[in-house]
This record gives structure tokens, sequence and C-alpha cells, in this order.
């Protein structure tokens, strides 16, 4: 099939209130979910709102709910639904809604000022750093975040309770501290700083309990639970009810 029209339900609406409004709009072959927003956007809904930049999945900025489902529309493919199936396109639902498909992310920046950068080593330059490949890779895996925040919109304790968005970084950010703490080269505690210890008393990472829905969202294929979350959540138990950790803790404090 070459060509069909399609029936979608895209959410318009602003900070103010709004709701579902119907289309029926051409689908071509080979053609995902944005290039059908760009077509509406040509033909029949000038002013609909929506956020994008590269069209290769490498921005994170057009994500949105597709079907409840978070997505970016640039990386859904039109031939995943069939020809006769009603597509409803809503805004990320963690979020404050600014406009139609777009929504106020300021959240997860504010959560990044939060975390404290790379400690460097102490008398080795730029350039001299060395590393066990299994470390790099380790760290790699998580690097390939482009930040499309559909980790942080399907986590249901911040989707489900804003009263936790204070005390909690989001599955994003305790990624991100989980790397840190994995570095062998990050000098953090030589500053005085456990990543481990505000991981837990600071970011939150005690209200996660490991659904695993953040990482079924990723589009880059982050097994964020099973290799950031849960050994985080495994050395924070260690540090905090290990005797030999606690005893060799102090130990190396004096």
């Amino acid at each position: 099939m070459s060509s069909y029209e399609a029936r979608f339900k895209v959410w318009r609406g602003d900070v103010e209130g709004g709701g579902l409004e119907d289309f029926e709009v051409e689908v071509n072959d080979g053609e995902v979910v944005l290039d059908i927003i760009h077509r509406l956007q040509a033909t029949q809904a000038p002013d609909l709102a929506v956020r994008w930049n590269c069209k290769a999945g490498k921005c994170g900025s057009c994500s949105a709910e597709i079907n409840g489902r978070p997505r970016l529309l640039c990386m859904t493919r039109m031939s995943v639904f069939e020809p006769d199936e009603t597509i409803t396109v809503t805004p990320l639902r963690a979020f404050p809604v600014v406009r139609d498909l777009v929504t106020d992310v300021g959240f997860n920046y504010t959560k990044a000022r939060q975390i404290p950068a790379f400690v460097p080593p102490e008398g080795v330059g730029a350039g001299e750093y060395r590393m066990m490949q299994e470390d790099v890779d380790r760290s790699q895996e998580f690097r390939k975040c482009i930040e499309c925040f559909l980790c942080q919109d399907v986590c249901h304790v911040v989707r489900d309770h804003e009263e936790n968005k204070p005390a909690f970084a989001g599955p994003r950010f305790l990624m991100r501290v989980a790397e840190l703490d994995m570095h062998p080269l990050d000098a953090a505690e030589d500053a005085g700083l456990d990543r481990a210890r505000t991981a837990q008393e600071e970011h939150g990472l005690g209200y996660c309990n490991i659904t695993k829905c953040c990482t079924e969202v990723c589009p880059e294929g982050i097994r964020i639970t099973d290799n950031a979350l849960i050994p985080m959540k495994e050395r924070v138990a260690d540090r905090k009810y290990d005797p030999l950790v606690w005893l060799g803790s102090k130990i190396r404090r004096r």
C-alpha cells in the first residue's frame, strides 16, 4: 500500500487546558509519525506546535506520547500501525504543557545542575587518563543518552506523584550519578563527595522500585535499570549496611 488516509487524534491546547482534535491525513510508504505531524502543519493545522530538530533520533527533541506510550515522533514508523487504526498523539504527561505537543521539561535541567560533575584525579593531566577497556565500555553505554526524557516521563515516581519531584532526580540523572560512581578516575571521595550517599539522600534513589519501565522506552537501548540503578542500589546498601565496608570507610578516614 503506497498511500492511504489515516485517522489521527492530536492534543491541542495550552496551560489553560485543551483536548484531542480529529484529523484525516495522507500517509505514504516509509513515513514516520513526525512526517505526518509536519503534513498536518502544512495542510490543516498551521499553528500546531511541536518540538523537533534532527529527525534522526539523536537530538531527543520530538518526544511525545503515541497511543499512550512515550516515543520519539521521528523514530516511530507509520508501518507499525494498521491503516484503519486511529493514532493518538499527546504531549509528555509528566511535564507541564506549553502548547499542543510541546511541554516544559525544565524540571530535568534543574535536576541536571544538582549532580556534581566529574572530579579529575589530582596529578593526572589532560590526555593522561588511562582506563581498562571494560570500564570504558560500561561508561560509554550511559553516554549514549540523548536526553529525550522519555525515561523521566514514563517513571511513575515522576509521572503519577508530583509531590515526589523535589526529592527525586529520576532515572536519567540517577544513571548519571551511577556512571560517575563507577568511573575509576573520578576523585569525588578525595574531594569529600560520597556519590552513593548523595544518590540515596539527595537524589531519591530509594524511590525507584526497579519496574524497568525506563529501560523499556529508551530509544538508545540503554539498560538503565539493570546496568545503572540496580548496581547503584547494591553499592548504597553495601556502604550503609555491610559491617566490613563500614569499618573500612572509618579506617580510610583516619
